[in-house]
């Protein structure tokens, strides 16, 4: 089999690389849009006149349970939830707040909603009532579809949303809301796509939030050309995906890495992906147990998910089913990518992109890997390091990462805040999309992480970069996971400072801090050594899981005023 999508002009290889050639591809890479697009009908629709192809392995939590669903099984619970939505009187460009945990429904909802137009927000599990209010007041939504056990979210805020006319329970029945499984049974499983309003490849997909990590989070309202198309350059280069492979992406079903890896981009390629409806802390003997015995052959996890596996004695487990390791979320530590190499055979090959955009910076298995290293841009993203002014910046001196976005922006990136000119106008800036992150680019063209614009620490006339400092903490036995930010100081304005989670079996001590200390002296330029180490039992994260350093920040500064 070879090209598995008519958008784009790359084709799928089962026996080798999908990308051959770096620069050959980056230069002739193009889509060939089409004016209408619907990501249901024209992709899994598509899939599904073959009624027995694979689509998704769900797993239930404790792996008691294992399903197999087909494309053609995803067509018709999808017509059925679109059937749904028609007969409430859902339109095309409505909003629907949607949280639903890691099971099939999730997956009906969202390409139901596809295929009518409407416009899912899906939110993850964690958040609370405030959160919730906030989101669907933003976005003026219609309707609320929700797992049974997150009901109470939306019944607490249902006086402050005055939009909100339909609520849908999922699981078990709730008083004052329709059940789910009765409105599916009454729902016809026929729909076809001359039966609702056609949309356009600019039409809205979905909407996601930002993380929020300085500010309130900003509404990103993707297209179905911008995710149902842009998430091939995903899928088909850095996660290198073959019609063959079942694909496992970490990920609630909330977050913007659930689109990442568990719906769009694998599904353009024709790959099954790996559902497991994971609950509570994360447990690694479980993800491992699942790698082994349900045919995953490749796995994408955020890089804290890594440094729980390498924990375990992966020799217990048999791997070798994997071909291809990512990561994603946060920059990825060289030790991990040693580490987890020396037991599966794979190395991580670490990606970059935002909530705002599709896969961005990665490394790719047709080039050298440089441990620590982003990457180099994706095809059809023209990336540069600038200044404040969008002036380039020279090589191997830290600058914003920007993004071209004129005289058009590129395929898998959105053009604006949605509702929110002021954003808009801070990071769309002349010619440039500046990613508020910070970076070095080498003599060869590598990206280099340095950190959030405002993570940067100015200690002592030097500007460190947290990253390169967890860099060297996490090559220590003893450091499970830490954050670094700069701590306010008497003598020397600001110092160097690391908050850590030690691994099982260390306990804090004196002579602990000292040991880790040295060893960052060792592992990178000296004047970068934390001065302060503090021990956590968890550190602050977003709910997608980025790690809070500006609310380490603030308690360094409250805790020092």
């Amino acid at each position: 089999m070879q090209l598995t999508t008519p958008y784009d002009n790359v084709p799928v290889d089962l026996n080798g690389p999908n990308m051959k050639d770096y620069d050959e591809v980056k230069k002739n890479f193009k889509f060939d849009i089409p004016e209408f697009f619907n990501y249901g009908f024209d992709v899994v629709d598509r899939w599904a006149k073959d009624r027995t192809k694979l689509a998704m392995v769900w797993a239930s939590t404790d792996l008691s349970e294992i399903r197999k669903y087909s494309f053609f099984d995803l067509q018709c619970l999808s017509n059925k939830f679109a059937n749904v939505l028609r007969k409430k009187g859902l339109k095309k460009g409505d909003r629907v707040f949607v949280m639903v945990p890691r099971i099939v429904e999730w997956y009906a909802v969202m390409l139901g909603t596809a295929k009518l137009g409407v416009v899912p927000m899906p939110a993850p599990n964690i958040l609370v009532p405030h959160d919730v209010e906030y989101r669907v007041q933003q976005a003026d939504a219609v309707a609320a579809i929700m797992w049974h056990e997150n009901v109470s979210k939306i019944d607490e805020v249902r006086s402050s949303c005055p939009t909100l006319k339909h609520y849908i329970c999922i699981g078990e029945k709730k008083e004052g809301w329709d059940a789910y499984a009765d409105l599916m049974t009454e729902a016809s499983v026929k729909l076809s796509r001359d039966e609702v309003e056609a949309t356009k490849s600019s039409d809205g997909l979905l909407i996601y939030f930002t993380s929020g990590t300085t500010k309130f989070p900003k509404m990103v309202c993707h297209t179905h050309a911008s995710y149902g198309i842009g998430h091939i350059i995903t899928a088909k280069f850095w996660q290198d995906l073959k019609p063959t492979d079942l694909h496992w992406t970490l990920s609630d079903t909330g977050w913007a890495k659930a689109g990442w890896g568990k719906i769009y981009g694998q599904w353009q390629i024709g790959a099954a992906v790996m559902v497991h409806n994971a609950a509570g802390r994360f447990d690694a003997k479980t993800h491992l147990k699942i790698i082994e015995t349900c045919g995953v052959t490749t796995f994408c996890a955020p890089p804290t998910a890594y440094r729980m596996l390498i924990l375990e004695d992966l020799s217990q487990y048999d791997l070798s089913g994997l071909r291809h390791s990512l990561a994603a979320g946060e920059p990825l530590n060289p030790e991990i990518i040693k580490v987890w190499k020396e037991h599966t055979g794979t190395t991580i090959y670490d990606g970059f992109g935002q909530t705002e955009s599709v896969n961005m910076i990665a490394n790719y298995p047709c080039m050298k890997i440089k441990f620590g290293s982003m990457g180099k841009p994706t095809p059809g993203f023209d990336i540069h390091l600038v200044d404040d002014d969008g002036n380039p910046v020279p090589i191997n001196e830290e600058g914003h990462i920007a993004v071209r976005v004129k005289p058009v922006a590129p395929v898998g990136l959105c053009t604006e805040y949605w509702r929110n000119p002021e954003a808009t106008s801070e990071a769309f800036v002349g010619d440039w999309y500046y990613t508020g992150d910070k970076a070095k680019v080498d003599e060869d063209g590598y990206f280099w992480f340095v950190g959030r614009s405002d993570d940067v620490i100015k200690a002592s006339g030097y500007r460190i970069g947290p990253f390169e400092v967890e860099s060297a903490l996490q090559s220590h036995p003893a450091v499970a996971e830490s954050a670094v930010v700069g701590s306010p100081d008497e003598l020397r304005g600001t110092i160097v400072k690391a908050f850590i989670i030690l691994a099982p079996g260390f306990e804090p001590s004196d002579e602990l801090i000292k040991d880790i200390q040295d060893h960052v002296k060792k592992e990178t330029a000296p004047y970068k050594y934390p001065r302060e180490i503090e021990f956590l039992k968890e550190l602050p994260k977003t709910v997608s899981g980025k790690i809070r350093r500006v609310e380490l920040r603030k308690m360094e500064e409250a805790k020092k005023a």
